[in-house]
This record gives structure tokens, sequence and C-alpha cells, in this order.
């Protein structure tokens, strides 16, 4: 943060920007301590820049992202979003969060409400973790067009081994809803909790036969 009000001391400044329209107001959100969800921050960060982008003058801001080392500085004008992964924070430089919107009709309760809803806490994971449609052993189909192994619409089969999973060679923030060990014994993630991705396998041999002999006649 330090670092970017540096190379532009203005960047966080809301003073004079609407001054000239009392119709147009600013809200600042700050954290100095926890990090953020970077799925969950895109997430309403994109999801409001479609619903609101009209409204929203501008928004900007240095987020620190859980599982980052660097910091992530983001500009945003009505619908037109740029923000990405810069330098990395300095060993004793604090890593905070701050956002900051300006625009009409903002709801400075309902924005500070949704982006406590971003933070990396063990709440908003467990949150996270209750919404998932799969559990660890569930049967699914991945799609993996091209797959030596994929049938007919691309599909593969495997097996749910682990929720919520990170590995090292992933980008910075990205957690994975899903680790899945393949029928071929390779791992993969699933970027998403989609169909579209991944989907239940249908069931198979003994566990699909007793289900039919348990439907009513």
């Amino acid at each position: 943060l330090k670092r970017v009000i540096e190379m532009d001391p203005e960047f966080l400044n809301t003073n004079g920007e609407h001054e000239h329209d009392t119709s147009v107001s600013s809200v600042a959100l700050t954290e100095e301590s926890t990090p953020l969800d970077l799925a969950a921050i895109e997430d309403w960060i994109g999801g409001m820049l479609k619903t609101q982008g009209a409204d929203i003058y501008r928004m900007k801001g240095v987020l620190h992202i859980a599982h980052a080392e660097q910091r992530f500085v983001y500009h945003a004008v009505h619908m037109i979003f740029n923000g990405d992964f810069t330098e990395p924070w300095e060993e004793d430089e604090p890593r905070e969060s701050k956002l900051v919107f300006i625009g009409k009709n903002l709801d400075a309760a309902e924005l500070k409400a949704r982006f406590e809803a971003c933070l990396a806490t063990p709440a908003n994971l467990e949150k996270k973790l209750q919404a998932l449609r799969f559990q660890v052993g569930d049967r699914v189909m991945c799609h993996l067009a091209g797959d030596p192994d994929a049938d007919a619409n691309g599909y593969v089969k495997g097996t749910i081994t682990q929720l919520m999973w990170r590995s090292e060679d992933m980008d910075p923030g990205m957690v994975a809803p899903y680790q899945i060990t393949m029928d071929s014994g390779d791992i993969i993630s699933a970027p998403a909790d989609s169909d579209d991705l991944v989907k239940r396998a249908p069931e198979e041999g003994d566990a699909a036969a007793k289900r039919q002999r348990q439907q009513p006649a």
C-alpha cells in the first residue's frame, strides 16, 4: 500500500472527486489484519459491476489476499475493471486492505457487510465448505475434453479427495473447491464448483441396483 501511494499519492484519496455533485458519495473500507479470499472478492466485485456498474463511478484499492505474497491492486470505472497482483509486500510492511467506492446510491452498511463476508476467516471458510455440492469420497465426472479416457461428452470419472485444496504451483490466491483423483491415478483440481466442470457420476454396479430395488413399484 505504501509503495502504491508513493507512486500515486492521490490513489486512495476521495476528496474533491464528487465535490460538485451532492448526489454522489464515497465509502472507504479498511482491514488491517485478516487477508481476503480472492474468489469471494472477485465474485462480489464482479457481481456489483454487473448490477450497479452504471451507478459506480469509480472503485480502487490495494488488497491483502490470502495465499499471496504480492499485493493486489485494482481500479474500476463503471463496468470496466482492471486489477492484478503487483509487487510483493515488504517484510516489515503492514499487510492491509483498503477499498474505496465512489458513486450514487451507495449503501455503506451493505458494502461493509459484503466486504467482511470476503475475509478469509474460519467462519467464512466453513460457510464455503458447507456450500460445496460434493464431499470427500463422492464419485464425480470431470469435463476434460481431449482426454483419452473421456466419454462422448468429454467427461472423465474420478473421486473427490480433498476440499478447498491449494498446491504450491497454483496462481497467487487461488484455492480450488476440489482436489480430484481420476480413475487413471492423475490428480487434478476443479477451479470452480460448477456442473460445466464437475458433476455427480451416475451410480455404478451394486449401488445402482440397490437404489432401483428400493424404488416403489
